[in-house]
């Protein structure tokens, strides 16, 4: 099985992906960004993420997710591909699963996670690693609205489920248990699908 794990930058999905391998120790885990920064490495010079989106043109940066893509779809078994679903480049919102991108992945779903604004606010500042815009709840809440619509459209293309876990209203009653949770249903649709094999 192959599943896309989408959310706002900040919202855990590594530490998610943590969770999803305890519980299924097999399954392949990339991360799309790292993905395209090796290749803008090689070919742009670029010297982290967040730098990809203001450097290189949209047409080369096309061309970076294609070959992502096709790399992420070459590999075997069951895959977990932590990207998203919309970037927010330029002033707007760029695809990050356009139809080109989806279609070579061929995702058997796509998992989108939301949360209040706020609680992604106080996870990013506690993330020293990543170099990203100062945001607003406002600007968070409209990139979340974003993701929803862009998961819906890249699934269309792909043909595949989106399924939306929605934090939005239930405090954490522990640390990480909104991780927990997301990486329950996860594990539960990747072992799901090896029953009906």
């Amino acid at each position: 099985m192959r599943i896309i794990l989408v959310a706002v930058p900040g919202s855990g999905k590594t530490t998610i992906m943590g969770y999803v391998r305890k519980k299924v120790p097999d399954v392949q885990i990339v991360n799309f960004g790292d993905v395209m920064l090796e290749i803008s490495k090689k070919k742009y010079g670029i010297t982290n993420r967040d730098e990809m989106r203001k450097k290189i043109p949209v047409e080369e940066y096309r061309k970076v997710q294609e070959e992502a893509a096709e790399y992420i779809a070459s590999l075997p078994g069951d895959v977990l591909v932590d990207t998203h679903a919309s970037i927010k480049m330029m002033g707007g919102y760029y695809p990050g699963l356009p139809d080109r991108v989806v279609s070579k992945l061929k995702p058997d779903a796509i998992v989108l996670i939301e949360y209040d604004s706020k609680d992604i606010l106080e996870r990013r500042k506690g993330d020293p690693t990543r170099f990203r815009d100062q945001e607003t709840e406002e600007e968070i809440e409209m990139h979340q609205m974003a993701n929803r619509y862009y998961a819906f459209a890249a699934a269309n293309a792909a043909e595949c489920m989106v399924h939306i876990i929605n934090f939005r209203g239930r405090p954490q009653s522990r640390p990480f248990e909104h991780a927990e949770i997301a990486a329950d249903f996860i594990a539960n649709l990747i072992l799901s699908a090896r029953k009906l094999k």
